[in-house]
């Protein structure tokens, strides 16, 4: 490939490392951005509130990078594998945000460890100590499978990041910002995909609606409040999910109508990991993204 359009491998080897994960040669995160905490905002509730969101985009990437050579063709294998990695730039800069606010969140390490803060608190915490929904964490199925998973995340994940650009916090008005460009690709990959399945074979069909019926008891919980969510929306910070339930409901009714699936009329799972209550699922996620960190803590990458 010429100098001029330069090559494929250029975004690998250097440029934005911001949707790398795990490593001590990455700069910070938040180098040269003002993490001053607004006036009249707790510190320890700004800081579990950017726990909260990246924590889901931390999770939902990893999720979607079990996909990586299983997707039906290269194109869309290429597409999650993007889509995880913008997620997992969202994460980095939320979880640096939230060490930012209160370091007090942080887990305990060897003395000496070179960890970055936002590598310690998405490889050093327990389960119960994540408060991602549980829509992110619940294992692989088929591919309808991440279909609706992804678009029941990115409806209700691009509503709040539009709102979040009013955010009083100059770090998460600058994170949504960014990443509603990136959620309005992945809603919008996921609708069309959806539109496919539901019109396609009587088996993608099928599976489609499978997934959709299995998936839609955890939807609820990605418009449900929280008090931590609440207390910032009111402080002009954060928003509160429930203001968006009328949207998110409108476009998947629209989309559920282009398709001709009906909506489910499934009741809601009790409990919620806002709280730290996750799925039998999450333990077997979080083994297999933590063994390396863990087995390493003063490791340098």
């Amino acid at each position: 490939m010429s100098d001029e359009h330069g090559s494929i491998y250029d975004g690998l080897l250097g440029g934005d490392s911001s949707q790398w994960a795990f490593g001590t040669d990455f700069e910070d995160p938040l180098a040269g951005v003002d993490t001053t905490v607004p006036d009249g905002v707790d510190h320890t509730e700004l800081a579990e509130y950017c726990l909260m969101l990246g924590d889901d985009a931390l999770i939902m990437s990893q999720r979607l990078t079990e996909w990586c050579s299983r997707a039906p063709d290269l194109e869309e294998d290429i597409a999650l594998a993007n889509i995880a990695l913008d997620l997992l730039g969202q994460a980095r800069l939320l979880l640096a945000r939230a060490a930012a606010a209160d370091a007090g969140l942080l887990p305990a390490l060897p003395e000496g460890s070179p960890v970055p803060a936002e590598d310690a608190l998405a490889f050093f915490r327990d389960a119960g100590q994540f408060r991602n929904v549980r829509l992110a964490e619940v294992a692989n199925g088929d591919f309808g499978h991440v279909v609706v998973r992804l678009l029941l995340f990115a409806v209700a994940r691009l509503a709040l990041l539009e709102r979040l650009r009013a955010s009083g916090d100059t770090v998460l008005a600058a994170v949504a910002a960014k990443g509603v460009k990136e959620v309005t690709y992945h809603r919008d990959w996921a609708a069309r995909w959806f539109l496919t399945l539901a019109q396609g074979t009587e088996e993608s069909r099928r599976r489609l609606v499978t997934a959709l019926d299995a998936l839609w008891p955890l939807q609820p919980e990605l418009v449900a409040t929280d008090p931590v969510e609440l207390s910032l929306a009111r402080a002009g910070v954060g928003v509160d999910p429930a203001t968006m339930r009328d949207e998110v409901d409108a476009v998947l009714d629209q989309v559920f109508a282009v398709s001709g699936v009906t909506r489910p009329d499934r009741p809601p799972l009790v409990g919620g990991g806002r709280t730290g209550t996750h799925t039998e699922d999450f333990a077997g996620l979080l083994a297999e993204m933590q063994v390396v960190a863990r087995a390493h803590p003063s490791g340098r990458w």
